[in-house]
């Protein structure tokens, strides 16, 4: 779904359209409940704050949202955020380990992407997921982690090598 028609089924949402709303569940429900997962490493608090971001989006649409796809992600990202620090066993953000969800890929194949997700730090991590399971810009996970463009795609780069180095066991 482009930007253009999610934006036209936001604003039909904020005409109370719910086929709009479950055609727009339907599309990103797995990719962003991926990026939450990944960050709080909870399967019930990821279901929980995917199911807050879809009440905010069903109870007052982002009608004026340039981009409403990395608007969505960029809410997901944050409230994943927020639900980690709001447990107070976890100080620092930085100190998660993250987990990989992707239902095109065998459960050995699985297993290995998320040891080698392990490896990477948090926002690496993230930035591949919101690049990959968000099919974000480079330019658009810039804009959400408030980073320049240049090192988000330096950063980017850096975690697929190091991915691909721990995938085929340092043979490139």
């Amino acid at each position: 779904m482009t930007n253009n028609e999610l934006r036209t089924r936001i604003q039909a949402v904020s005409a109370g359209d719910r086929t709009a709303f479950e055609e727009i569940y339907k599309e990103l429900n797995k990719p962003m409940y991926t990026i939450i997962l990944r960050i709080t490493q909870e399967q019930s608090l990821s279901e929980d704050i995917l199911q807050e971001i879809f009440v905010k989006l069903f109870q007052s649409p982002p009608i004026t949202a340039n981009n409403p796809r990395a608007y969505l992600f960029q809410m997901a990202r944050n409230l994943a955020i927020d639900g980690i620090r709001k447990r107070p066993q976890f100080a620092n953000v930085d100190d998660f380990e993250n987990l990989v969800y992707s239902p095109d890929i065998d459960i050995s194949e699985k297993l290995a992407v998320e040891e080698a997700l392990k490896t990477l730090p948090l926002i690496e991590c993230q930035i591949v997921s919101l690049h990959i399971n968000g099919s974000l810009t480079i330019k658009e996970i810039s804009k959400i982690l408030d980073m320049p463009i240049g090192t988000t795609l330096w950063r980017y780069h850096k975690a697929i090598k190091q991915l691909r180095l721990h995938l085929t066991g340092g043979a490139i």
